[in-house]
């Protein structure tokens, strides 16, 4: 079966937006039941991962306007709360796709990272003018 490509502006939102597949998947998670309080140790049990990189996935969630802090005084909890109507239907879209095509998503994440470590690598490189 042959599978459709993904669409433009989706290859865009998840080359812009989603640095990695555990954002995705943690991001999915809040999404899937957003009345819930996600707190950093109930993440890490679903993701199977520390509590610090579920604490550090919630804060990038917030900075992303993807997810919102619980008000006072549940302020060490999080939920999903996207920032805008658009971002939400974008998020939407990318579940939909995640949920059909996991492969060529997570495979357009890793690319990705491996373009963003070889550009870091290059900046190393020394220059034959140098």
């Amino acid at each position: 079966m042959e599978r459709t490509p993904i669409p433009e502006e989706l290859q865009r939102f998840v080359l812009t937006s989603i640095p990695s597949v555990p954002f995705l998947e943690a991001l999915l998670l809040l999404r899937g039941d957003p009345a819930q309080q996600w707190h950093p140790d109930t993440l890490a049990r679903r993701l199977y991962i520390r509590d610090r990189m579920a604490q550090s996935l919630l804060e990038d969630l917030c900075r992303a306007g993807m997810a919102v802090r619980c008000a006072p005084p549940a302020e060490h909890c999080f939920h999903y709360q996207p920032s805008s109507t658009a971002m939400r239907r974008r998020i939407d879209q990318l579940a939909d796709l995640y949920s059909k095509q996991l492969v060529e998503v997570t495979t357009l994440i890793h690319s990705s990272l491996e373009r963003k470590a070889q550009q870091f690598a290059d900046a190393f490189k020394l220059r034959k003018d140098s």
